[in-house]
């Protein structure tokens, strides 16, 4: 796997994120680090505020809290759900990428 078809999954999960409702810090909070381990370091921060966001509305609206409704709660939990399922598809292919490279004669 080559860095530019890294970056073309890391493009994808960008697009992903934005599209589920998953906002990037914002440029003052990031910090400088910049390369592909910040990046990846943000996407699955990322992942994680989405499952603990729908998770805490699953919770809302099981405790009965006015004003949480069950098909924003369910589309909180979609919305989680494909974020994970793109990141664990991210580190099958940056493991397969990882035995690939481990496999090349010296």
């Amino acid at each position: 796997m080559s860095i530019s078809a890294i970056e073309s999954v890391l493009q994808q999960m960008r697009a992903t994120a934005l599209q589920s409702g998953i906002a990037p810090r914002p440029a003052a909070e990031a910090a400088p680090q910049a390369g592909f381990a910040a990046e990846l370091r943000r996407s699955l921060e990322g992942i994680s505020s989405a499952q603990n966001k729908a998770y805490g509305q699953a919770e809302a609206f099981e405790l009965g809290r006015p004003g949480v409704a069950l098909n924003d709660v369910m589309v909180d939990l979609q919305k989680a759900n494909v974020a994970f399922q793109t990141g664990l598809q991210v580190r099958n292919r940056l493991v397969a990428a990882y035995q690939e490279v481990m496999s090349l004669p010296a």
